[in-house]
């Protein structure tokens, strides 16, 4: 019995793609590139330096692009050849800092610096790899301090009112109880001299 017509073609495409996988593997280029990036995660707060720490490996000479993507649009930071040329945006020329190993150093990053960001690592025979990290940017909401300075002192003072008022109390107590007693005592000399009397 023969497979159908629709069988037999569709098992020479998925024949031939294999087939030319399996070639494009054995051809690459020895070694490639190879990229790492140990802290794909970042959190900040604003002002302080990041580093977008990578670190690459090829044979030969390679590019390194920068690039990063937020709500804000897409913008390129730096591209380099080692050895060769830098070009930093003129967005990033004086807040970025470059490393030999792939990475970039932010300075006083801002709320608009939150996003991705993405690393791409171009070998001169033409074979790439890319990473991405993302940032987070948090403000410092100084009003929420502020508010816990408020009511810490609130509460201060109302314990200190309030221990004011306890120890009033505590003397009124002990000046009434004094009070109560010199009247039973004087009472009791009275009904004395009253049974001597009598």
């Amino acid at each position: 019995m023969r497979p159908p017509r629709g069988c037999r073609r569709r098992g020479v495409v998925v024949g031939t793609v294999t087939l030319c996988l399996a070639a494009g593997w054995a051809l690459q280029t020895p070694g490639g590139v190879s990229l790492t990036v140990p802290q794909p995660n970042i959190n900040a707060t604003v002002a302080q330096n990041i580093l977008l720490s990578v670190e690459y490996s090829c044979r030969g000479v390679a590019t390194v692009e920068w690039k990063h993507v937020s709500s804000w649009g897409t913008t390129k930071i730096v591209e380099w050849k080692s050895g060769n040329y830098v070009n930093i945006s003129a967005v990033y020329k004086d807040r970025v800092t470059i490393f030999e190993n792939g990475s970039i150093q932010l300075l006083n990053v801002g709320m608009r610096d939150a996003g991705y960001y993405f690393v791409t690592v171009t070998e001169e025979h033409g074979t790439n790899t890319y990473g991405a990290i993302i940032v987070n940017v948090y403000e410092i909401i100084y009003e929420d301090i502020h508010f816990v300075a408020v009511l810490f002192a609130f509460l201060a003072a109302v314990s200190a009112i309030l221990i004011c008022f306890m120890w009033l109390c505590n003397k009124s107590l002990h000046l009434f109880q004094k009070t109560t007693h010199k009247l039973s005592a004087s009472t009791t000399e009275e009904i004395e001299l009253e049974t001597i009397e009598c």
